[in-house]
């Protein structure tokens, strides 16, 4: 019997997860990402739920970092909530984190986007603190599925001394979008990444 994840597709429509300031003026303009779907793994079957919602807009030029060139922010900061829930068959238990979202660029129909992991239940507990990346595929009404893909399945990285371990992440990283949607959707909005403001 496949069970219903706490974070799952009918509880993720009616919340409202970015924790950026109200939609308005500002938000009419920004790429988004929004929705929330179960999806399948290409490879590897089992009978896991595997299921993720995004609540994600653009914020450009709003996290500034203190590196060279970095003081006014980039083009593809953003801001909002990306959640993850897993339920495990084999253990009959749903896995959950919830990433803050830093950075997104888009294209049509296409979003990738990072975020921090600020929550996490004790079996994702190596999670907390770090940055993850998903890719969203918007496959639209009667122009084929939606897709997505995330860092943490799908690469890995050699440190100086040659030892494979999980890959770190910079922000806007991901793999394309490779695990396919099978209940609920994905939408993307995209917008032109934009040079910083007059006067900066």
């Amino acid at each position: 019997m496949r069970r219903a994840l706490g974070w799952g597709i009918a509880a993720a429509m009616m919340m409202t997860v970015a924790p950026a300031a109200p939609a308005g003026a500002t938000d009419r303009g920004a790429a988004r990402v929004t929705g929330s779907a179960e999806f399948v793994l290409p490879y590897g079957q089992d009978g896991d739920v595997r299921s993720f919602a995004f609540d994600a807009r653009s914020a450009p030029y709003s996290r500034p970092i203190p590196l060279p060139g970095g003081e006014q922010g980039s083009p593809a900061d953003a801001t909002g909530t990306v959640r993850v829930a897993h339920w495990l068959a084999t253990e009959d238990i749903t896995v959950r984190f919830e990433a803050a979202v830093d950075c997104m660029i888009t294209s049509p129909g296409h979003a990738t986007l990072t975020g921090i992991v600020t929550r996490a239940d004790g079996k994702a507990s190596e999670f907390l603190g770090k940055r993850v990346g998903f890719s969203v595929q918007d496959g639209g009404r009667g122009r084929g599925r939606d897709r997505v893909g995330f860092t943490w399945s799908a690469s890995a990285d050699q440190n100086e001394a040659g030892q494979w371990g999980p890959a770190r992440v910079g922000t806007c990283l991901a793999p394309a979008a490779f695990a396919t949607v099978t209940r609920g959707d994905y939408r993307v909005r995209h917008v032109e990444l934009t040079a910083p403001p007059a006067g900066d």
